[in-house]
């Protein structure tokens, strides 16, 4: 039966699988203060003026969703992690790269706000 909390999810999990993604959530909170975490699509999901990030955890890889846009030299350097749709997946057993994952999620934090901000001028009636 598939989890239906956060919780039910990591404890599904091996003990080195579960200690990695917890590092990962941990710099994500970090990234993004006051973000909310829920179970989305099955994963361990992070919300802030909308999903920030989904993370989840392959049998070979923790995957991070969605894909990374808008900032050309983070692209590059995420680029050897990414996946077949450009997801990124960092291979179990290897370095994971908590600071970039830090920076990838201070873009989606930026990008979420601009992205309320302005849907809510749009929404701001004209005086």
């Amino acid at each position: 039966m598939p989890a239906t909390t956060v919780e039910e999810y990591l404890v599904a999990l091996p003990a080195e699988t579960r200690a990695v993604l917890d590092r990962i959530r941990a710099t994500i909170r970090k990234a993004a203060p006051g973000a909310e975490e829920r179970l989305s699509y099955r994963m361990p999901t992070f919300f802030l003026d909308g999903v920030l990030v989904h993370v989840g955890a392959f049998k070979n890889h923790i995957g991070l969703f969605p894909p990374v846009k808008g900032d050309r030299k983070l692209m590059q350097e995420i680029a050897q992690y990414a996946g077949e749709k450009g997801n990124l997946q960092f291979p179990l057993g290897g370095r994971v790269p908590y600071a970039l994952i830090g920076r990838i999620v201070e873009l989606r934090v930026a990008q979420n706000r601009e992205r309320a901000l302005a849907a809510k001028k749009q929404r701001r009636p004209k005086a």
